[in-house]
């Protein structure tokens, strides 16, 4: 009689493996996302033109005067945008874990939100403050954080697309990365400088304004995710500065002196 071969059994990653899987995940995520950033800095910088009156914009039309092609587009970038966070959760299975361990589940809704609200509301005041402020300098561009025809889907598109991009960030620089450098022995200390300084990069297209910016918001976000054990709040708080940045650009675009516009 003969019996089935066992399954083999999963070695635990050395820190050399670690190091090589998160190299992978940020290459194909917001690693790539920084050197794209970078460049684009780099180009805005060598225009005959200032920082000011350049635009970025954050989410545009991919397929102008056919608005049903176009939201398709725009749900399959949204899509695609959530694969490194599939890829994640993949990585964590096979670790003998899931995303919970991240604290990404709803489990605490509730709270969650309340948490997000609250960092939201402090943050997002500031955020639009230093903003203004960089813009006007000369040292960041100008932001328009929508570029989408005035059509039925434009809001809910934005809505998504700002969930999208808290998801993500959240999971992979936030969650992710502090737990394989940590896996890897990095010092507390050095894990939030590299989170901050990552989240930072892939902002860097916007100027000055956005890498600074973004950088305090990483730390803190690394602090609260070190006291709270959790990333949803921190999703929850991304998503809803996003979605007011996103929508209420598009609301008000054109209609009030203070913000600027292309």
């Amino acid at each position: 009689m003969t019996t089935a071969p066992s399954e083999p059994e999963t070695a635990t990653p050395t820190r050399r493996l670690l190091g090589a899987e998160l190299l992978i995940v940020l290459g194909l995520s917001l690693g790539a996302s920084g050197i794209s950033a970078l460049i684009s800095f780099a180009g805005s910088l060598t225009e005959p033109i200032k920082l000011g009156q350049q635009v970025a914009t954050l989410n545009g039309s991919r397929a102008p005067g056919r608005p049903w092609l176009d939201l398709v587009w725009q749900l399959y970038a949204i899509g695609r945008g959530l694969m490194p966070v599939v890829l994640v959760g993949y990585l964590l299975v096979r670790e003998g874990t899931t995303l919970r361990v991240l604290g990404f589940d709803l489990g605490q809704k509730l709270r969650d939100l309340g948490r997000g609200a609250a960092v939201a509301a402090a943050i997002g005041g500031s955020g639009l403050a230093l903003y203004l402020a960089s813009q006007a300098a000369g040292y960041n561009l100008t932001v328009a954080p929508s570029g989408l025809p005035d059509v039925w889907w434009r809001v809910p598109v934005l809505v998504l697309s700002a969930w999208q991009n808290a998801i993500l960030e959240e999971v992979v620089v936030l969650g992710y990365l502090l737990r394989r450098l940590a896996q890897r022995g990095w010092s507390w200390p050095a894990a939030l400088a590299a989170s901050s300084v990552l989240r930072g990069s892939y902002h860097l297209y916007q100027g000055v304004g956005g890498l600074v910016g973004n950088m305090v918001m990483g730390a803190v976000f690394c602090l609260l995710y070190r006291r709270w054990g959790r990333v949803m709040p921190l999703v929850a708080a991304h998503a809803l500065i996003d979605t007011v940045a996103f929508v209420g650009y598009a609301l008000l675009a054109g209609h009030v002196s203070w913000l600027p516009t292309p």
